[in-house]
């Protein structure tokens, strides 16, 4: 079984990745709170999905509304975001309750989603789609 890796703080550090959006994660008992690059989750994430896509990992594991998070994220748009601080508070939980970790391994929020986009091609007009074909 791994060991606990809690800071001087009382902290858990994890860094999580979704597309080009790279989480610092800092958790700690606490009630619940999730302040993301200084603001509230609430105002940051305003669409209900992203709000629901962070809190997956705390329900999953039945401890929802026992840890504050406090995180910086860099790069990409909201939803690769909000991935990311999924991945990352899902890391950061294992490091804080080793315990834990069957039960988010199963969910399947330690992985790290690698699907990112394809690059564009020469000669065509994005990644696949071609330039309309003319006859005459």
């Amino acid at each position: 079984m791994p060991t606990q890796k809690i800071d001087s703080k009382g902290r858990s550090y994890a860094t999580g990745k979704r597309k080009n959006a790279i989480a610092r994660v800092w958790i700690k008992a606490g009630t619940g709170k999730v302040i993301v690059n200084g603001r509230e989750s609430n105002d940051y994430f305003a669409r209900p999905v992203l709000r629901m896509i962070i809190q997956q990992p705390f329900g999953a594991a039945n401890r929802s509304g026992q840890y504050d998070v406090w995180c910086t994220i860099k790069g990409g748009g909201l939803s690769g975001q909000a991935g990311a601080l999924r991945h990352g508070i899902s890391r950061a939980l294992t490091f804080f309750e080793p315990e834990l970790r069957p039960v988010l391994k199963a969910g399947g929020f330690l992985t790290r989603d690698s699907r990112v986009v394809e690059r564009k091609k020469y000669g065509l007009a994005k990644a696949r789609r071609r330039f309309q074909f003319s006859k005459r």
